[in-house]
């Protein structure tokens, strides 16, 4: 649950018909406004706020693999014409994507105002209020469904080929509701949980991949681009979620950040982040790998002899970039991004759209755009626990593993302990590019293994914490194979785990085998 800066969890239930979802929760009504903070907002200041309670609904299964039930915005402004500051409302869920017309169960809610006010609305007020706000925000979507259509009316003049362009205007939510997509952007700063760009880039690229489900086949792609909400509780999202996020934070941190819509190998349409530096540069940011990739484009015109730079992006071809105030879509001859430019201020290269109208339907706090968006939480998991935790059941997958070959297994903890500085840099070089302490790692692992010895070992690194299928995964790759079945003369084995705890619970882990054994010729 999220409501004005404030974010509330229930008590995890087991699934059933009736879910047994009994929790309460303490929002702060005038928790941003300054000044008066003290004092209780009376009952007009708080008919004006408009920020509606969001719910979102996860299902865990037995595997920990989350899926998003339903997503609710509740409007609570109804409690403000109670006499007693009571009400309670039967709240109809309804599904997700393909199912978001499906109701899916009612929820009960109950609502009351502490302190009660001296002088409560009358419900025809109440209702007014309200209604007058749809009002509004149906003419403001209106406007901008015109101007959106006489706006592509233009771009498809200058090209007639600009029809088949990604130009992506508005993206469906989890609940099926179209809206603008520069909505789905907003400056996003993450206070204490994360110190650099760099750093959010390793965060985001942690969280989950995973493609809305399709109903039917046609090998085609079910839309449903999510609230940051939705997003952060199910924990994994499509890659448009990944770079919608990826650009908020980037935002926070000051950069010029905007997610491209385009293609990548073999026309696959997909989204990526673009930052542009104050000196012109162009840089992407891949958000599902946290890759960054600086962009040179090519120049077609140039002589044949003069190099031309090698592109090492994913990226094919680019219809348009947005941020949470401007929107601009690719004018250029051709829509490759090797040849592309990005000087969006450049109008016969970018096409934008007026600012004003971006403003009206997707700024902070009007009433046609999402509500702000919900704060980062702190890592709830022990980083030191999860790693014990994960190395001790590896242990016992690989004792049961190598006794079915009919070998027997002698640990090293020295040696296990050895391996921890090599994942520890491992995770620094994910994070800033930068490679550190190999050398201390070398020749602690050289003084640890006798002469006539070999010592092979074999990092690997996952985003779930699930020993038995990390395990398995392992297992395929031949050097870890060769590793956990070695055969030999004094084999002694090693494994080391090491979580690294990240903001919403996410976590990296990094898991190396390792064994030595005496060679024999």
């Amino acid at each position: 649950m999220h409501f004005r800066n404030q974010r509330f969890r229930s008590k995890p239930v087991p699934c059933a018909c009736e879910p047994d979802l009994h929790d309460g929760f303490l929002l702060e009504i005038h928790r941003d406004t300054l000044g008066d903070g003290s004092k209780m907002a009376d009952a007009t200041t708080m008919l004006s706020i408009c920020d509606p309670v969001h719910m979102v609904l996860i299902k865990t299964d037995t595997s920990s693999e989350t899926t998003l039930v339903a997503s609710h915005f509740l409007e609570w402004r109804s409690v403000l014409s109670s006499p007693d500051g009571k009400t309670s409302i039967a709240m109809e869920l309804l599904g997700v994507g393909t199912e978001s017309k499906v109701p899916v169960g009612v929820l009960n809610v109950k609502l009351e105002l502490y302190p009660r006010l001296n002088q409560t609305l009358t419900q025809e007020i109440v209702n007014t209020q309200l209604t007058l706000e749809r009002q509004k925000t149906a003419e403001k979507e209106r406007l901008f469904l015109v101007y959106a259509k006489q706006w592509w009316r233009e771009y498809l003049q200058i090209r007639p080929s600009h029809n088949t362009r990604l130009v992506k205007i508005f993206a469906q939510d989890e609940s099926g509701v179209n809206r603008p997509v520069c909505c789905y952007i907003r400056p996003l700063r993450a206070g204490r949980l994360l110190d650099t760009a760099r750093q959010a880039a390793r965060f985001v690229n942690i969280l989950g991949c995973e493609r809305a489900p399709l109903l039917g086949g046609g090998g085609g792609k079910q839309e449903q681009w999510c609230t940051l909400l939705a997003f952060l509780c199910r924990n994994k999202g499509d890659c448009e979620d990944h770079a919608n996020l990826l650009c908020s934070l980037l935002l926070g941190f000051g950069l010029d950040a905007y997610v491209c819509v385009g293609t990548k190998g073999k026309g696959v349409p997909h989204s990526w982040v673009l930052t542009c530096g104050t000196d012109g540069t162009a840089t992407f940011w891949e958000s599902l790998t946290g890759h960054r990739y600086l962009h040179r484009p090519i120049k077609p015109d140039d002589p044949p002899l003069v190099e031309q730079p090698r592109p090492t992006y994913p990226y094919r071809t680019v219809g348009c970039v947005f941020n949470h105030q401007s929107f601009f879509a690719n004018c250029q001859p051709s829509d490759s991004v090797d040849l592309c430019t990005f000087d969006l201020h450049n109008e016969s290269k970018w096409k934008p759209m007026s600012e004003e109208a971006i403003k009206s339907v997707c700024a902070p706090g009007s009433t046609t755009s999402l509500p702000p968006f919900p704060p980062l939480c702190a890592p709830m998991i022990d980083a030191a626990a999860v790693s014990n935790e994960i190395e001790l059941e590896l242990r016992i997958l690989v004792t049961e593993h190598r006794k079915d070959l009919g070998l027997g297994t002698v640990w090293e903890d020295h040696l296990s302990y050895l391996l921890s500085p090599a994942l520890a840099a491992y995770e620094i070089e994910r994070t800033t590019g930068i490679s550190a302490g190999n050398e201390e790692f070398q020749d602690a692992i050289r003084r640890a293994v006798p002469d006539g010895h070999t010592f092979k070992g074999f990092p690997i690194h996952f985003v779930h914490r699930n020993a038995r299928r990390a395990f398995a995964t392992c297992l395929r790759s031949p050097f870890c194979e060769e590793i956990i079945c070695c055969r030999g003369d004094h084999v002694r084995l090693a494994v080391r785990v090491r979580a690294f705890a990240y903001p919403e619970s996410a976590c990296a882990i990094w898991i190396m085998f390792a064994c030595k054994y005496r060679s024999v010729l």
